[in-house]
């Protein structure tokens, strides 16, 4: 007794289906979850999400799919934005910017040996809407920017 070709096929789209839908990553509780693992570890509250700040976010990088570049919006929001040459998720996005943690110093509210900016946008106490967005660019890259309400890092002020 062997599976008919039509069960086959349905099988296999169930199947692909399902993987797609679990390597997705890119919903917003995704990058709300990402966000709030790195809030919670230096004390500060949740992030929300916001569905102006992800309108906005996704008419930015709407703009990119042309050339993927790496660019700010000049908004009236703080911003993160990432890249890739392939796929990135919003997760993984994430993960970049708070990687950075370790070149920010609290003592000296600096960073020291890299990039830190992002790092403290994802932790700013005072910054507690988020709307993000994602594109496959022309190129075959990703372009991920992150919006947030109000906006962080202003000098001499710490994040949390």
């Amino acid at each position: 007794m062997g599976i008919s070709k039509i069960s086959q096929a349905i099988v296999c789209v169930l199947s692909l289906t399902m993987v797609h839908l679990s390597c997705a990553q890119n919903t917003p509780q995704d990058y709300i979850n990402a966000h709030n693992t790195a809030r919670s570890q230096v004390g500060v509250g949740p992030i929300t999400w916001d569905a102006n700040l992800a309108a906005f976010a996704q008419n930015y990088a709407n703009q990119r799919t042309g050339d993927c570049r790496l660019v700010h919006s000049g908004g009236p929001y703080g911003e993160n934005l990432a890249g890739s040459s392939s796929d990135l998720t919003g997760a993984a996005a994430v993960d970049l910017w708070v990687r950075e943690k370790s070149n920010y110093n609290y003592n000296s509210n600096s960073c020291v040996g890299g990039e830190c900016l992002h790092y403290t946008q994802v932790v700013w106490r005072n910054s507690v809407r988020l709307g993000c967005a994602k594109v496959r660019c022309n190129n075959g890259g990703t372009f991920i920017g992150c919006n947030y309400d109000p906006r962080g890092n202003y000098v001499g002020q710490r994040p949390y």
